[in-house]
This record gives C-alpha cells, structure tokens and sequence, in this order.
C-alpha cells in the first residue's frame, strides 16, 4: 500500500513555508521536504494598511511553486493557513482569491488564537515541556502568538498584534535605531504584554520556549559566540539573559551594512532584527525570564499534526518525555532495526548501569540516554553492515530527533559512533562530555556482547560489585557461551573506566 503524503503552508506574515511529510504506521510524520519565501507581508501591511499588488502577484507565484512541489510528491492532501497579514489587511480576502486561483490552493485564514492552538500543537510535539508548565512565544512578522501549557494540553493561548514586520513598519526608521525609537518600542511592547503577563502569572510557567525565524537567528548569533561549530538543529536549544543581552547590545549598536557580517543572522532578517531584539528584551523583563529554550517545530507542523488522523500516541501522551523515545523507535523504524536484539541489548545494558550506582554515579537523564542510544546502536547495517557504526551515527545526526537538545544528539551519535571500539573523539562530537560517553560505552558495549548471537537467550543480569572485581552472573536459556564470549572482548572498557576487573559467568534463568 502506498504511503500518504500530507503537505501544510503556512503562509505567514513574513514568510510562506511549505511541509511536505510522509506519514507513517501509527500516525508519525516523516518530513520530504521543506521550502520558505521571505516575503514580509506583515511589514507591507504595517506601512500601507493593505498588501501591495506586486507583492500580492508575488505571493501568489509562490504559492503556485508549491503547489508544483508538492505535485512532485505526490502529496495526497494540502492543507493551508493564512496568519495575521492577511487577516488584517483591507485587500486579504483578494489576495486569498487571487493565490487560490493562481495555485489551486484553499487557504483558510486562521484567527490569532487559533493560530496559537495549532502552534501549542507543534511545540507539545517537539519539545520536551519539562518543568511544567511551558510558556511559549511564536514572534512572527505581524502578530505574536503566546501560549501556555504542559504535555496533558494548552491552558491558555493569546494572539496580539506585535510581530517584527509590524513593529519594525511602525517604530523603526532609523539605523541603527536610536534611543528614542527605541523607548517607544520597549513601552508600546511592555504596554500590550501587561495584560498577558497578569492571565499568565497565575499559571508560574517554569520554562520559556521560543519560536520562528527571529528567535532561531538569536540562538544562532549565541552558539556563534560559544564556539566555531554552530549545531545543525536548533531545536531545544537553550540560552540565557545574559547570553541574549550580548548579542542585543551588538545588534542595537550595528548599523543595516555591519549586521549583514553577524554569524548566524539571516540575510534577509538585518533590518527586521532589531524590532525583534528589544521585543525579546521586554519579554525577558516582564516575564521574569532566565532563558529561553528553542523549538524549530511551528505553525506548520501544528497545521500538518491536525491534518493527519492518526497520530503518535506521543503526541498526547501525559508524560512529557514519551516524544524522545517515539521519535528513537521512529527512526529505528524508517532503518528497518533489528527490533528483537536492541531492545535485548537495552534492557541488559540498563540493568548493568542500575545495579552498578554506586560505581558510575550517574543520574536518571543518563540512563534515559543510554537505553535511547541502546535501541539505536545498530541502525547504521540499514545502509551497510560495513562500517555501520559510522553509518548509524550520521544517521542520528540528521533524523530529526524530537525532544533532544544538540548536545543530546551528539551524546547519541557518539555512542552509537564508538558502541564497538575504539575511544571517544571529543573533536567530531564538540557539545558531548567525553566522560559520561566513556562510561555510558562501558555499559553498552557489555550488553551489545550478551546478545552476540540475537538469540535472546541471556534474559537478565545479578551484579555484585566489590572493592576490586565485577561480578556479573547472566541468566541463560539455553547455550551462552558465544554471548559470554562476545561480553568478555567488551569489558576492557569497563575495567579502565571503572578500575575494576569484571568476571562474567552464566547460570541458568
């Protein structure tokens, strides 16, 4: 049976984006393809009350780029919003008719709640809502969404009229922007969020979460600063006020030609850029905020989520952290995994790093980490079984893990890179703590031997740890003595790590 394919547009107030996803047994999504148009029609529509008619004939070329996309792919189903430019512009509604039928589209125009219960949609999916519960701010060019919710569902959602292209079309006419502009933005900013702050207070959201192209620039100009390797995803990124206000003085100090040289700032962001800092600046104020924590998931996806009928259990799911091992089982599935022997390989390695406390001193998160990579240390053979670690650990770079920051995919690839031998290499995996991978090996490659022959016939682990020695007695079914073998070529890491030598012996289950 062939697989369907949904696609979603976004068709915001700066920029279109396209989804085009592949949706999978049991209702997750595999993304085909992504495409975005910068065409900043919040801005146009801050400045003119209407959408000018080059760039209404503009939006509906893109549109109709889409529709070819999407075409391409055999996408069985398009589904597409319209956001705050439209909703407010005087000639919205012409627009709409002229994109729907230049392209062949039907768009809807969502209200600005709506549009914030479609975006709550996303960020539940993608982020890890952990402590609860989660504000959320989804700055766009001409409205900024607000919500607030855990993992059981959204508990408050507010659209208000402040997103870049808006602000920047308003207040802004001086680069770089002077003191003046400037405390007129922060009032008029500070002025609208007062009501919001009091609805919100009473909820104490404990983490904050940001969103769309203004926000992801920031995080990128802040990884710039920490080192030359900036990660290839963003999502659950989290930096600090004071990380934030560097990068605020630098921008609000530049002018349009010097922003264009910042790493990390897109090209076409430079002059909507400085609205968006000193937004984020009153957000960090009026909000009490330390930090804020970046989701790449949006309006898009929400739209995309609703527009699929069967969804990951993940995706509703009370427990917050159920979205990173739906993802990991996601992704093992799209490689075909060996489902028998790496849920074996977990269970086993687990039970080694539980009976061992006293020894590694590691935490919950840890063992979290090592039964993810557990189940994915193998999925490199779906490509080749020559080298599959190598394999496995792009693998895990790219696949779109939801729910894991940076330095927890990298933490994931490097174990899956080293699960056979070898050391870890802090230079491929920068973001990683090379201690924590060494010992987190020790325990995965153990229980990778004691499953050798992908029997099943080592059923669980007692461990006795003593001043010197190790001792591990494996429940057997049956023959073990390959399983025995393959465990006791794997302990030399163990023992350096942990200074202790570790005997292996098998009795029956």
């Amino acid at each position: 049976m062939r697989a369907v394919r949904v696609a979603a547009v976004d068709l915001g107030s700066n920029s279109f984006h396209l989804i085009i996803a592949e949706v999978l047994p049991g209702g997750a999504f595999e993304p085909v393809s992504r495409e975005k148009e910068m065409l900043r029609l919040g801005e146009l529509v801050g400045r003119h009350g209407r959408i000018p008619d080059e760039a209404a004939v503009a939006a509906a070329g893109v549109m109709r780029r889409f529709r070819r996309l999407c075409d391409a792919a055999g996408t069985d189903e398009i589904v597409a919003c319209g956001t705050s430019a439209l909703r407010r512009a005087a000639n919205g509604g012409d627009v709409v008719d002229l994109i729907e039928d230049e392209s062949g589209i039907a768009v809807e125009v969502i209200s600005g709640t709506r549009e914030a219960e479609l975006i709550f949609r996303a960020l539940r999916a993608g982020i890890v809502l952990e402590p609860a519960p989660a504000i959320g701010f989804d700055l766009g060019g001409g409205s900024v969404e607000i919500t607030v919710g855990d993992a059981a569902g959204l508990q408050y959602a507010t659209s208000q009229n402040l997103g870049v292209g808006t602000l920047t079309a308003r207040f802004v006419t001086t680069d770089p922007m002077d003191h003046a502009e400037r405390r007129a933005l922060e009032e008029h900013v500070a002025d609208v969020l007062a009501p919001v702050v009091a609805d919100v207070a009473p909820l104490a959201p404990r983490l904050a979460i940001g969103s769309s192209g203004t926000f992801e620039d920031v995080a990128r100009m802040v990884a710039a600063r920490r080192g030359p390797e900036v990660p290839r995803s963003l999502n659950q990124f989290t930096f600090s006020r004071a990380e934030f206000l560097s990068v605020r003085d630098d921008v609000l100090g530049a002018t349009a030609a010097e922003r264009l040289r910042f790493d990390g700032l897109e090209t076409r962001r430079v002059d909507l850029i400085g609205a968006g800092v000193v937004f984020l600046d009153v957000v960090f104020d009026v909000f009490g905020l330390d930090e804020m924590t970046i989701s790449e998931w949006a309006l898009r996806e929400g739209i995309l989520l609703e527009a699929i009928d069967r969804h990951d259990p993940a995706d509703w799911d009370a427990d917050p952290r159920a979205i990173r091992r739906a993802s990991v089982v996601a992704l093992a599935t799209r490689c075909t995994w060996h489902e028998a022997h790496a849920r074996r390989v977990a269970d086993l390695a687990c039970a080694l790093f539980d009976q061992t406390a006293e020894l590694h001193g590691l935490d919950p998160l840890d063992r979290e980490i090592l039964e993810e990579a557990s189940l994915l240390h193998d999925i490199g053979e779906h490509v080749s079984s020559h080298g599959h670690h190598r394999h496995g650990a792009y693998l895990v770079e790219h696949g779109q893990l939801r729910g894991f920051d940076p330095a927890e995919v990298q933490t994931l690839a490097a174990l899956v890179r080293w699960h056979r031998r070898g050391n870890p290499d802090a230079s491929s995996y920068p973001l990683v703590d090379t201690d924590q991978v060494r010992r987190l090996l020790a325990f995965l490659r153990i229980a990778d031997g004691l499953d050798r022959g992908r029997t099943g016939v080592v059923t669980g682990l007692d461990v006795t740890v003593g001043p010197s020695l190790v001792l591990v007695r494996a429940r057997a079914t049956g023959d073990a003595e390959l399983e025995q073998w393959g465990a006791r070529r794997k302990r030399e890491l163990f023992e350096r790590v942990f200074d202790r030598d570790l005997e292996l012996t098998v009795v029956p289950a």
